[in-house]
C-alpha cells in the first residue's frame, strides 16, 4: 500500500466553466514601431480645385451638391440647391381698389363711387369645377373702372338645392361689397312661374335692389315682348324712369349684344348695358363681361338700378347651366 501515489479528484465541467481566468499581463509602454513616413514639402493653404473637375460621384466641400443639402432653424449654414434656373413661386396678383370717395349728403353710404363714374365692367368668375361635376355653383363677380381698379365684389347666395333645381330660372340674392367688406347693396330675384302663359303678369321676371341692405331704392321689371327684351327701371315707388330694350337676338355669334337704356318716349339715349363677345370663352364657359355706360351727372340711384339690371339680363339670357348627364 505504501507504493500508491494519492490523487487529487478531477473538476466537472461546471466548475471549469466557473473558473475566472486571469488576464494577460499587459505592457506598460506601447511598442516602438519604426515609422516609414517621410514628410514631405509643405502644400498651398487652402483646398484646391481637382483637375479638370470632380470625378462623377464626389463633390467637394465648396461646391454645391446635386441634392439640397437642409440644415436646422437656427444653423450656421443655408440650404443649397443646384445650379441654374428655378420658376418663382405663384403668387396671387394684388388686388388695387378704387380710392374711396369722402360721404355725400342724400346719397346712400356705399354709392359714392358711382358719384365718380360714367362707366363700369362686370367680369364673372369661371368656375371649371362646373365643366367637371356638372353642378351649378354660386356666381361671383368683379366691378371695376377704367383704371382696372376694383369698385366691388358681387356674391351670390344661394343654397345648393334651389341653384342645382331651378338654375337659371333660380331666385336669387346677390351681396354687393366694397372693399372693407361691407354689404352696401342686396340684389334680389324672387321666383317666377314660367309654365303659364308668357304674357301673364306672374310670369314675368322681376328685380328688387336694396341700398342700403332692407331698404329698397326701386325695381326692374320685364314686359312681354315676342321680338325683343323689354324691361322698365322703376323707382322706390313703383313708377317708371327708364326703359331698357335688348335686340332682337341674343345669340349673336362674334359680336356684342348691346341692350339700351332709353327714356320712357324712348327719345332720348340714357346708357348702355354691353355684352361683350370674348371669343370661345362666351361660347363655352360661363364667364361673362358687361360693359355698363351711363351719364356721369346721372342720379346715383338710376346709375344703382342700371347696374342692377345687368344681373337681371345675365340670368335670363346669358347664364348656362352646365350639360346634365341623360340617363339611359
Amino acid at each position: 500500500m505504501s507504493g500508491v501515489v494519492p490523487t487529487a479528484p478531477e473538476p466537472s465541467a461546471g466548475d471549469m466553466e466557473n473558473q475566472v481566468k486571469a488576464p494577460e499581463p499587459r505592457p506598460d509602454d506601447p511598442p516602438n514601431y519604426n515609422s516609414h513616413f517621410v514628410p514631405g514639402p509643405p502644400g498651398p493653404a487652402g483646398p484646391q480645385p481637382y483637375p479638370g473637375g470632380l470625378p462623377m460621384g464626389h463633390y467637394g466641400p465648396q461646391l454645391p451638391s446635386t441634392f439640397a443639402l437642409y440644415s436646422a432653424a437656427g444653423g450656421t449654414y443655408p440650404i443649397q440647391y443646384q445650379p441654374g434656373q428655378y420658376p418663382a413661386p405663384a403668387r396671387s396678383a394684388p388686388i388695387t381698389w378704387m380710392p374711396g370717395p369722402t360721404p355725400m349728403p342724400g346719397c346712400p353710404p356705399g354709392l359714392e363711387y358711382f358719384t365718380q363714374l360714367d362707366n363700369v365692367h362686370v367680369l364673372q368668375h369661371f368656375d371649371p369645377l362646373e365643366l367637371v361635376t356638372r353642378l351649378e355653383a354660386n356666381n361671383r363677380y368683379d366691378i371695376k373702372n377704367n383704371l382696372d381698379q376694383m369698385v366691388y365684389m358681387v356674391t351670390e347666395d344661394t343654397d345648393d338645392f334651389t341653384r342645382n333645381a331651378y338654375r337659371t330660372l333660380r331666385p336669387f340674392v346677390l351681396r354687393v361689397t366694397d372693399c372693407m367688406g361691407r354689404e352696401i347693396m342686396t340684389i334680389k330675384r324672387p321666383f317666377r312661374c314660367t309654365c303659364c302663359c308668357l304674357c301673364c303678369p306672374s310670369a314675368r321676371q322681376e328685380l328688387e335692389v336694396q341700398c342700403p341692405p332692407g331698404v329698397p331704392i326701386g325695381f326692374v321689371r320685364e314686359h312681354w315682348n315676342l321680338c325683343r327684351a323689354v324691361y322698365s327701371i322703376q323707382n322706390e315707388k313703383r313708377e317708371n324712369v327708364m326703359r331698357v330694350r335688348g335686340p332682337c337676338s341674343t345669340y349673336g355669334c362674334g359680336s356684342d349684344s348691346v341692350f339700351e337704356v332709353n327714356s320712357l318716349d324712348g327719345v332720348s339715349n340714357i346708357g348702355s348695358i354691353v355684352r361683350k363677345w370674348n371669343g370661345l370663352v362666351s361660347a363655352m364657359a360661363d364667364a361673362d363681361h358687361f360693359d355698363i355706360h351711363f351719364p356721369l351727372d346721372l342720379e346715383v340711384k338710376m346709375k344703382a338700378m342700371i347696374f342692377g339690371a345687368c344681373f337681371l339680363i345675365d340670368f335670363m339670357y346669358f347664364e348656362r347651366s352646365p350639360a346634365q348627364r341623360s340617363s339611359k
